[in-house]
């Protein structure tokens, strides 16, 4: 079997610059995710070093990221956990779609966009990137946090709510009629609502299915099982991202725990790549021109979704820094606005220039915020605070004292106290 020399040198060259670029992140405790993606951008079209040998490889790459990051999230909650936090944010999710996506609306509106444009744009500026994200909270460690479920069930609920929104951007960008949007809309529904009661019925016996003494076999199993599902889950225009989630839901116990062992160092190396291909696909030379709309787009909705963060964290009982955190978790903006652009892009130039932009300002920036959003601190409690009342209320202003936060339903393994 020849393997092209080209090839070899290109990706090795990625992934030891890639190693560079990661230990830098490390050394004054960022995510290297922003720079990944500054990485993509010197690498692609128009960029200083193009990879075109390499360019399939990272395209396919990035697909299997994405699943393994949401299907790793996913093995740090239950369904019944998972459950219970959608149902308790279903006014966040309402919140989330009104502060975010009218400000893309009244932009493509102010632009003169025609009807596909103005929905395209208000698309780009209310889903999250859940891959971003979902790599951050590993990153920052923040997985155990009160506030990461109210973060999650956004998430997850913009997915879902892109599996009715694409099939009608698709409808409204190529001149269809009103009917056919409902029935595009309508099937995409009938679908994610079969997609959950499968998962919610039959979950439990994946676990079964793909636990094995043998790490190796535990990796095949559960990555063919996933890649499957994901699959699947695309056919019925649900995000692949979302079938891996669920799968990850559906593991619980030692099966997720041996699952999360086995999957750890691949999931690094695609999300890597993942994050690399997102610049890859934006050409330097379309940024400049649009800059200053974009820019402004991004202040707004970076607000808009801080906000949108606030009110779900608070929800869930998370104190001010909880909810700051939250909020900056949702800014980064990555994939599906991605996958707007290709499917409003052939007919909306400036649509496709406006929002690759402001895609990268956000997904660029928003990992930057999210680092520096107070976190809690490893202060050692002075002995007179050991003598408090182990019944004491949480201290919403400083973190110094680590008391015990009241029970609560709805969180994910080894969730911290109110923060």
């Amino acid at each position: 079997m020849h393997t092209p020399v080209a090839l070899l040198l290109e990706l090795g060259a990625i992934l030891t610059a890639l190693s560079l670029l990661g230990t830098i992140a490390r050394r004054f405790g960022l995510s290297p995710v922003p720079l990944y993606l500054l990485a993509g951008l010197a690498l692609g079209d128009g960029g200083l070093a193009p990879v075109p040998a390499a360019r399939d490889f990272v395209d396919t790459g990035a697909s299997i990221g994405v699943i393994l990051l949401l299907l790793t999230l996913g093995l740090d909650f239950t369904v019944r956990e998972f459950t219970a936090s959608l149902h308790r944010h279903r006014t966040s999710a309402a919140v989330d779609l009104a502060l975010n996506a009218l400000p893309g609306a009244a932009a493509g509106w102010l632009l003169d966009l025609d009807a596909g444009g103005i929905l395209a744009l208000a698309g780009a500026t209310y889903v999250s990137s859940s891959g971003i994200i979902a790599r951050l909270l590993g990153d920052l460690r923040r997985l155990g946090n009160r506030e990461t479920p109210a973060v999650l069930s956004v998430l997850v609920v913009e997915d879902f709510a892109m599996a009715a929104y694409l099939p009608l951007l698709v409808v409204v960008t190529s001149g269809g009629t009103w009917w056919q949007a409902l029935l595009a809309v309508l099937a995409a529904i009938a679908a994610v609502a079969a997609a959950i009661t499968a998962s919610w019925r039959w979950g439990h016996h994946v676990g079964r299915i793909l636990t094995h003494p043998d790490p190796e076999l535990v990796l095949l199993r559960v990555l063919g099982i996933t890649l499957i599902v994901a699959a699947l889950a695309e056919i019925i225009h649900v995000s692949a991202a979302v079938g891996a989630f669920l799968i990850g839901l559906a593991l619980t116990g030692a099966a997720a725990d041996r699952a999360r062992a086995v999957l750890s160092p691949l999931r690094d190396l695609f999300a890597a790549v993942f994050f690399l291909a997102l610049g890859l696909s934006v050409d330097p030379g379309d940024l400049l021109p649009m800059l200053p709309a974009a820019a402004a787009l991004a202040v707004v909705t970076a607000g808009t979704k801080l906000a949108t963060g606030w009110y779900a964290a608070g929800r869930d009982g998370a104190g001010r820094r909880g909810r700051l955190r939250a909020g900056t978790a949702l800014i980064a903006r990555g994939e599906f606005s991605v996958v707007i652009i290709g499917l409003a892009a052939p007919a909306q130039d400036r649509l496709a220039a406006l929002v690759t932009t402001y895609v990268m300002l956000l997904a660029v920036c928003g990992p930057v915020l999210t680092r520096f959003a107070p976190t809690r601190q490893a202060i050692p409690r002075p002995p007179a605070a050991q003598k408090r009342p182990a019944g004491g209320a949480p201290d919403e202003v400083s973190d110094a004292f680590q008391l015990p936060a009241p029970p609560r339903q709805g969180t994910g393994r080894g969730a911290a106290g109110r923060d």
